[in-house]
């Protein structure tokens, strides 16, 4: 299913003038309208009139998350503050938040392209959705509820939180689509099934899931059950929020909106620009927005795209699930470990539940790595031997995959805290 089939199925020679040609006119808008981006490009002899191929863009230095902190709140909005008819902000922990403003003509194409997302993942205007995001600046739920309405989907915006009551609407309602979370859809999962709700009480059939990285198994776990086809979308506030990318019901990769959004791939230590297929840093330009345009902003996402068509007809680039951040990322003696890679260690092993927490730590001067998990049935706490067996297996699984020693510590069934938003699974005892 399409939403706008012209544009996602483009061949490659259009969509690279498309992009050149909406380049060019944002250059021209953050040059004459936003100061710090006419110093940038006044830097590096880069006025918009020079720009003939997409190549340029490589010449302009990098958007990061502190140059919107320091521009704090409108700084580098390129529209007077009439222009903008909505604020969302990102959900940072530390300093000040990452503010971002909507013109109408923002928050329309924001409107459609989750409507992209939402239909080729397979939702359509018979669908009722579940947004158990949490409505507030975050972007998450009110991106994906205006491009719902869009479509025609009927909408239930009951928010993030209080699980039993959105277990209740979700069967009262007849919910066709789930949007939240992965953790919180496996947590709602969980209570569903201690509250005696079960598969065939309930009408879903489809679950959107962003907001946070996820693994494989960790869709594998979520489609057993809820007895579901799960995609994953992605977006980011600074960008726009969900709606930049989203997978189509084949899985193989989120289709890019290359023609709102040019995606780079970097080394993230050299900022030099990789090939297709190349893993590295997303890095992404706005090429349509108005209220808040943003030249090559580093996402710290850790990804690879891909430009061959899709099995589904669509020719946009795909993007693989994010596999890491470049800022998340551990270093534990010297190796590089991303808790993604963790995770999809985790889900396969039979008796523990998808609940685990990562905790490193430091004993003089060596790194420390703890893995809690919890098990799924709490009686194997009393039997020892087996108890170290499966401590010693998951040990084994995690040496071959991160190339160092965890301890591992198993845990009583519903021990580890849960979460209804981003889960919060690394715990480093080393910034302490």
């Amino acid at each position: 299913m399409f939403w706008s089939k012209e544009q996602e199925c483009m061949s490659r020679e259009d969509m690279t003038a498309l992009q050149l040609y909406r380049l060019r006119k944002t250059l021209e808008r953050v040059y004459h309208q936003v100061p710090f981006y006419k110093q940038r490009l006044d830097a590096v002899g880069l006025t918009p009139e020079k720009v003939s191929s997409l190549k340029d863009l490589q010449e302009i230095p990098f958007t990061t998350k502190e140059d919107i902190r320091q521009h704090y709140p409108y700084g580098l909005f390129a529209e007077p503050m009439k222009k903008i008819v909505r604020v969302h902000a990102s959900s940072g922990t530390t300093g000040k938040p990452t503010v971002v403003g909507y013109t109408k003509n923002d928050l329309n194409t924001w409107a459609d392209l989750v409507a992209r997302v939402i239909m080729m993942g397979g939702g359509t205007e018979e669908d009722v959705a579940q947004v158990a995001f949490g409505y507030g600046l975050f972007t998450g739920a009110f991106g994906l509820h205006y491009g719902l309405e869009k479509i025609g989907t009927t909408v239930v915006p009951v928010s993030s939180g209080n699980t039993e009551k959105q277990l209740m609407l979700m069967k009262d309602f007849g919910t066709t689509i789930l949007i939240s979370t992965p953790s919180y859809a496996l947590y709602m999962a969980e209570v569903a099934q201690e509250t005696g709700i079960g598969k065939d009480d309930l009408k879903l059939r489809v679950g959107l899931f962003g907001a946070e990285g996820s693994t494989e198994e960790m869709r594998s776990e979520l489609e057993s059950r809820w007895g579901i086809l799960a995609t994953e979308n992605y977006g980011l506030s600074e960008i726009m929020g969900p709606g930049v990318s989203g997978e189509c019901m084949h899985k193989k990769g989120m289709h890019f909106a290359e023609d709102h959004f040019i995606p780079e791939i970097i080394d993230p230590d050299t900022g030099n620009v990789l090939n297709w297929g190349e893993k590295g840093e997303l890095v992404i330009t706005t090429i349509t927005k108005e209220g808040f345009p943003l030249l090559r902003y580093r996402t710290k996402d850790i990804t690879w795209l891909s430009d061959e068509t899709c099995d589904c007809g669509r020719t946009l680039a795909r993007m693989a699930k994010v596999q890491g951040r470049s800022d998340d990322m551990l270093i534990i003696k010297g190796v590089n470990v991303f808790p993604s890679q963790i995770e999809s260690v985790l889900m396969g092993i039979e008796h523990i539940g998808p609940h685990y927490q990562i905790i490193v730590d430091k004993k003089g001067f060596v790194d420390t790595l703890e893995v809690q998990v919890e098990l799924v049935n709490g009686s194997i706490l009393e039997k020892f031997s087996e108890l170290e067996k499966l401590e010693a297996t998951i040990r084994h699984k995690l040496y071959t995959v991160l190339g160092l020693e965890a301890k591992v510590k198993l845990v009583e069934p519903k021990s580890l805290e849960r979460f209804v938003g981003k889960a919060k699974r690394v715990i480093d005892l080393r910034k302490v």
